[in-house]
């Protein structure tokens, strides 16, 4: 049977209104994914302010949470491990405690960053960060290139920033420090591209609340890892100390 033009408009319109309806899901998907790590951000901004301005006055205080620097360390890697291995098993309701958990914990970890570095510096870098934050994951959402195998390669580097990193623990040596800085920055920028791209892909329009939000959860941890790492990062070498 022949399908007149009404027909065919109908049809067309049937499927514009399915990718419509498509493109809208992956829309509300990705703006609850920023906004989860942009809660987690403000969290550690405004934990992280807190303490250091409550013990910048103090220095016994001051000198006991450079101490304890580490420990933190410790607690907000714990907390990632259990909510990235444990994700499948927790509720949502669950896991979105454990990043606001380990917001808090890392705010706490990043207050010496306030004590050491001047505040002028920390906020310039911040804007720096979230500009050059902004721009990558933007092209990670829109670029029809596949980044998979720049994924792999960059995770490939991020080990190697890890060995790094620790054996200069030992070395202290200033240009390897600059060096490990500036490869930070380039690894975590092209991370935010392929996270976001990432991210992205993991939407499915069948998924029901439960388990689009824990997709939203695990997405918002990882781009806020890469932007504390891409501030971080530029911080050692744009930032001046006190």
């Amino acid at each position: 049977m022949a399908i007149g033009p009404e027909n065919r408009t109908v049809y067309r319109t049937a499927a514009q209104d399915r990718a419509l309806g498509i493109d809208q899901g992956l829309r509300s998907y990705m703006l609850q994914v920023y906004n989860y790590m942009g809660l987690g951000l403000g969290i550690s901004g405004v934990l992280a302010y807190v303490v250091s301005a409550g013990v910048e006055a103090q220095a016994g205080w001051a000198l006991a949470l450079m101490q304890a620097h580490w420990l933190f360390a410790l607690v907000g890697i714990g907390l990632v491990f259990f909510l990235s291995f444990g994700i499948q098993r927790m509720k949502a309701s669950t896991a979105f405690l454990s990043f606001v958990g380990y917001s808090a914990v890392n705010g706490i970890w990043l207050a010496p960053v306030l004590l050491v570095y001047t505040h002028t510096s920390v906020a310039s870098t911040f804007f720096i960060a979230a500009s050059m934050f902004l721009a990558t994951s933007l092209y990670g959402y829109t670029t029809k290139r596949d980044l998979t195998g720049m994924g792999s390669f960059l995770i490939m580097g991020l080990f190697g920033l890890i060995i790094a990193s620790v054996v200069n623990i030992f070395l202290a040596s200033s240009a390897m420090h600059f060096a490990i800085s500036v490869i930070g920055v380039l690894l975590f920028t092209g991370l935010t591209a392929y996270d976001t791209q990432n991210i992205k892909e993991m939407y499915y329009q069948g998924d029901g609340y439960e388990i689009a939000r824990k997709k939203s959860i695990m997405g918002a941890l990882r781009l806020y890892l890469d932007f504390i790492n891409l501030f971080l990062f530029l911080l050692q070498f744009l930032g001046n100390r006190r």
